[in-house]
Parts: C-alpha cells; structure tokens; sequence
C-alpha cells in the first residue's frame, strides 16, 4: 500500500513532489489517471536513445497509446492527422521498442528511453531536430539515412 493511494487525481503530481525513490507509488493505472492530458486527450511524448541519449522525435500520446505501449514494449503513438493510434514503424519499418518510460513533475509530458531500428524522422533521418537556428541562420545538421520514398514507398 502506498500512502499516495488515497490522493486524488488531480493533487497527485503535487503530492509526488516530495516522494522519494524509496517510497511505494500508487498502481500504474493510478497514475494514469492522474496523467495531465490536453484538452484533445493528448500528452507529448519525447523519444530518446536510451544508449546515446539522442533525442530523435516528439509525437503525441493518448491514454490508450500510453497504456499500449506499457504493455506490449512497442511504442504506439496517437496521429493526429489520421486520427487514430500510430504504431512506430508499421508502415515504415523503423520501430521503436520501449526501454523506459517517465512522466515529468507535472505529469504533462512523457521521456521515453527507446531502441531506435533506423531513421526515426519520417524524412528519413536518424532525428526529427535536424534543422538548426541560431540567430542569425538556420542550418540543417544531418543527410537522410534513408529516402524517404524508399522509406515509404513512392506516392504518385
């Protein structure tokens, strides 16, 4: 038992402000629950190489792609544009498989420490932040791995 288990939803992440590592958490779900998900339903979702640490994309999560990926340690992500879950790699074949998983202190946004097969940007390079600005000009800082119309196929 765990002395947040009687916390309500909405003041857990407060309460888990002082928590330390050796204190018991509530249940998964419990948090879920708590998860501060956007007006859609949406949480961001930040995806990392767990070995190099390479922040490779930003994609957005709905509960049933967080709980999805929990469970299967294939990393499922909500499309916005299609409107429905996106399962890392299912056209592409460059999936991600979950390491570990962390929400913030706000419990608005999630880490994810993935294995990376590929190019995880739909251009197909390694990381979706290629495009570097500073303030004077922008450069971009790495070639495709992979074309993208190989990648996907070609749409004519």
């Amino acid at each position: 038992m765990s002395r947040f288990d009687h916390v309500a939803p909405d003041a857990l992440f407060k309460q888990l402000e002082r928590a330390a590592p050796e204190d018991s958490l509530p249940t998964v779900a419990t948090l879920l629950a708590a998860v501060r998900f956007n007006a859609d339903g949406l949480i961001p979702a930040i995806a990392q190489q767990h070995d190099t640490n390479e922040v490779l994309m930003m994609a957005w999560m709905n509960r049933e792609a967080l709980e999805e990926t929990l469970t299967t340690q294939r990393v499922c992500y909500y499309s916005r544009s299609r409107g429905k879950l996106w399962r890392k790699g299912e056209s592409s074949g460059q999936q991600q498989q979950l390491v570990s998983a962390a929400l913030d202190c706000d419990g608005d946004t999630l880490l994810l420490q993935v294995e990376q097969t590929g190019p995880a940007c739909h251009t197909g390079r390694r990381s979706c932040f290629y495009i570097a600005v500073d303030g004077e000009q922008a450069s971009i800082t790495s070639n495709p791995l992979i074309d993208p119309d190989d990648l996907y196929g070609k749409k004519t």
